[in-house]
Formats: C-alpha cells, structure tokens, sequence
C-alpha cells in the first residue's frame, strides 16, 4: 500500500456511521429533526471518518518515501508533536505531545516523516501505551537506527471529563529501543526534551 493523503470520505461508510448516530442521539430522548441537530449525525459521522483515517495509511511506506543516505551519526529529535487520538475504551479524545528521536546508522529520514507517522497511529482507537509502541518498533524497523526514544504525554478526557474527574492529570508513557537502552544516552534524550533553547 503506497502513503496518500486522505481527503475524501468513503460515502458508504458515512452513510451506515450517520444512521447510527441518528439512533444514539433518538435513545439520548433528544429531537433529531430539530434545527441544531438535524445536520449533526452526517458532521459526525465524517468527523469520525477523519479521525480514524490512520486505518487507511501505511507509516512504514511514508517513512520509505524519503530515505537517504547520510553518515550522521548523533541524536535527532523532533519534539512537542502535536496529537490528538480516541480513547478506545470510551471514544473520548486525548490529546497532547509526542518526542521521537533517533540516532542513524547509515540512514536519515525527512523529518516531515517523523509527525506523519505520530498522526496515522495517533488517528485510530488507541490506547497511549499502544500508541508509543507503535510509533517506536515502526521507526525501529525502517530507519535501522542505532537508537530509537518516544515519549509521550497526555490528558485524557476519559480521565477528565468522567470517571475520576481529574482535570490536571497528564499521562507519560514511554518507550526505548537500541542505543536508548543505556542510561547516558537515555538522559541526554530526556534533558534535551525538557530543556528550553530558544
């Protein structure tokens, strides 16, 4: 499967989504008819489309589409990625930022590459835990690097909007293959995540 953008909605797929909201919202007791509602089902059924499109993308293709060679050999890290992903338990979203970064042996990656591949796995149902093991082992097996780090942290409205109702709590989670194993490396990774230099 070769990496597009997706744009368009599956009409099919909307439909069946669209008709099923129009039943959650009847079994909620409100008016599906009435003027604020009446074009909801059909928004959030392409909503819903737009947030699962990761399904439909192959990260390990998008990373294969800009490979080159090159003898650096020190970190690269693209930090404070923007993600937003659904909960699959609840279908809430949780949100928030994802550091990646790898050490090369014998191969760089457009650094494009690396957000894009955040997003196809971060646009299913996910669990966070999922998320940065997906992220990490993908990037492991095309680059080959050296090293590979993912650290993400997230709010979770699951967490926030219900349940426990704890609207400060963030949850971390990472993940670390190859040179990212020895604890140096490992710090110097996290110092530079957490280090302003602007």
């Amino acid at each position: 499967m070769s990496y597009q953008k997706f744009e368009e909605y599956n009409m099919e797929v909307k439909d069946d989504i669209m008709q099923k909201y129009i039943s959650i919202i009847d079994s909620l007791g409100e008016d599906v008819k009435r003027q604020g509602l009446v074009k909801t089902p059909e928004r959030a059924a392409k909503a819903m489309q737009f947030l699962t499109q990761g399904y439909h993308m192959d990260a390990e293709q998008v990373l294969k589409s800009a490979l080159f060679d090159e003898d650096y050999s020190e970190m690269v890290i693209v930090k404070d990625i923007e993600l937003y992903s659904l909960c699959e338990h609840h279908m809430l979203p949780f949100f928030g930022k994802a550091h990646v970064a790898y050490i090369p042996n014998g191969k760089i990656v457009g650094l494009s590459k690396i957000p894009r591949v955040v997003d196809i796995y971060a646009r299913r149902l996910q669990v966070q835990e999922r998320l940065t093991d997906q992220i990490v082992n993908t990037l492991n097996k095309v680059l080959k690097p050296a090293g590979v780090a993912v650290v993400i942290e997230a709010a979770h409205m699951c967490m926030m909007m219900r349940g426990v109702q704890k609207q400060n709590s963030v949850t971390t989670t990472s993940a670390f293959r190859g040179a990212f194993k020895n604890m140096e490396t490992r710090n110097e990774f996290l110092k530079l995540i957490s280090a302003d230099l602007s």
